[in-house]
This record gives structure tokens, sequence and C-alpha cells, in this order.
């Protein structure tokens, strides 16, 4: 029985650029075969869309709950979406 993907757009907030953030995101989404993007917005937060198997999305958000050495988080909002298909994960400009 084949699982649904599982979508979910998230940013984080607190102190979260220039801490290699986006970096542990993509890696961690590359070991888990999820899809999706991640990016620095101008308000100095995070923002990032994880698109894969249910665990492997959990995973991901957990991981920006927590954050890479370094980083700061004061809070994470996440919103569940509709799978789109993506394939692969990139740092979107």
């Amino acid at each position: 029985m084949a699982v649904e993907l599982q979508r979910r757009h998230v940013v984080v907030y607190g102190f979260v650029q220039g801490v290699g953030f986006r970096f542990v995101v993509e890696r961690a989404a590359a070991s888990r075969a999820v899809s999706g993007w991640v990016r620095n917005r101008l308000d100095g937060a995070v923002e990032a869309v994880f698109e894969g198997q249910p665990a492997d999305v959990d995973a991901l958000v957990e991981l920006c709950r927590r954050g890479p050495r370094g980083a700061d988080v004061e809070r994470v909002e996440i919103e569940a979406e509709p799978a789109a298909g993506l394939t692969g994960f990139r740092i979107a400009g």
C-alpha cells in the first residue's frame, strides 16, 4: 500500500541566518529523499517547503524546530499544503 506524500510549508524565526541553516536542511532533505526548497527571507527568517513520505517530512520539520548549532529558533510556523509532486531539493535564491 502506497503512502500519500505529505507537504509542509515552514517559516523559522529567530537567529537562523548566517549559521548554515539552509545547508543543514538541504543535506537532511537529500538523505531522506525529501523534495522542496529552502531560502533566507529578507525579514531574517528561513522559509522552506518539504514534500515526501510523512515520517521524513516530520523529521525535517523537527530539525527546523531545533536548528543547527549556532541557531536560536524562537518560533516555527507550519502549514500543511497539498502535495505538488516536487522533485529534488534546492537552496532557492
